[in-house]
């Protein structure tokens, strides 16, 4: 088929900009020779959470953004593809002590400004059974779930829907999108000669535990996640430094022990999966969206890290509008003037 956009990776961040620009009308090509979903976004957490009111950013900003426009988006991949597994379920947080509780309420004023009616944060007594053990939590109602290897095959399915492919191999032709996650985003250089990121791995555990209809909880740093195929995930591990990228260890048994210490519910569940994988830090913990300097007809979006699910729609969206239409509406603190051409993986 005649191409007009090459995405180089079939992760979050590729298919989510594939499917915005097939469904524009564009012809879609997405080229990643391990297959979909075979780095950090074929992971089993999914969590979608909001930042802290505070020190606001750009970053935060352009995520809540994002979490917003969150339930349109993936319904239209689910209309086109298949069910990614979302839903805005929300989150519970404890809340541990006076001072817990007074920076709960003081984020609460914040979050009222800034959610714009839209969702809520509130601090309420945590309910019986399902909570992250104290005798008050944080409920907040914009959090959201989605299952990330359902969510990349339903992108992937969408695209196809639309007349885009997915292969292992293929030619480049058109614009070129590259989404090539940690590896990528480790052999680009900034105008310093500097790695413009690396990677963090992350080890996550999925119990045979059916909580879908109940909150995610936040508790001792861990995520818990009810999913609605009848599990629950729990991640994860930060490990800067690793020997292999794909395997689980003793670390994970910690995560565990942690979450169950927090979370009684979660006692006896049995465990029906282990998984590990590396996830795309960028130097500035921002992502890279833009044009390649001096590179015409190449563009980046890399360094999702921990969040890239979350950011998807709006990355998406804002790339879609670059690439197709000319329409630069990147956030400063994203952008790619810094990083230098000459080195890349392809």
């Amino acid at each position: 088929m005649t191409v007009d956009v090459t995405i180089l990776g079939a992760g979050a961040f590729g298919l989510a900009c594939g499917w915005a620009m097939a469904r524009r009308g564009a012809r879609v090509r997405v080229i990643d020779p391990a297959g979909i979903g075979a780095g950090a976004s074929g992971g089993i957490v999914g969590a979608l959470a909001p930042h802290v009111p505070e020190q606001w950013n750009e970053k935060k900003a352009f995520q809540l953004e994002s979490l917003l426009m969150a339930d349109d988006w993936w319904a239209g991949v689910a209309d086109a593809g298949d069910d990614p597994g979302y839903a805005r379920t929300g989150r519970l947080q404890p809340i541990a002590g006076a001072e817990a509780l007074a920076r709960a309420e003081e984020r609460a004023a914040g979050v009222a400004a800034l959610w714009q009616g839209r969702a809520e944060w509130s601090v309420e007594p945590a309910p019986d059974g399902w909570s992250p053990g104290t005798a008050l939590v944080i409920r907040d109602t914009l959090t959201a779930r989605l299952h990330p290897r359902r969510a990349c095959e339903a992108l992937a399915m969408a695209i196809r829907e639309h007349g885009g492919e997915i292969v292992r191999r293929g030619d480049v032709a058109g614009e070129v999108l590259h989404a090539t996650g940690w590896q990528g985003l480790a052999a680009m250089r900034d105008d310093r000669g500097r790695p413009a990121g690396g990677g963090v791995k992350g080890q996550a555990i999925l119990l045979d535990l059916d909580r879908r209809d109940l909150p995610q909880l936040y508790a001792d740093g861990l995520h818990i996640v009810p999913h609605a195929d009848g599990t629950t995930a729990i991640g994860s591990t930060s490990e800067r430094e690793f020997d292999t990228p794909d395997t689980t260890d003793t670390q994970l048994d910690c995560v565990l022990h942690r979450a169950i210490a927090a979370v009684p519910a979660l006692t006896g569940a049995r465990v029906i999966a282990r998984w590990a994988g590396v996830r795309p830090r960028a130097r500035s913990r921002a992502p890279f969206l833009g044009a390649w300097p001096c590179r015409p007809g190449h563009h980046i979006v890399n360094g999702g890290f921990k969040i890239g699910f979350g950011m998807a729609p709006k990355v998406a969206e804002v790339m879609a509008d670059l690439i197709l239409d000319g329409r630069d509406a990147v956030p400063r603190a994203f952008r790619t003037d810094h990083l230098a051409p000459w080195k890349a993986s392809e």
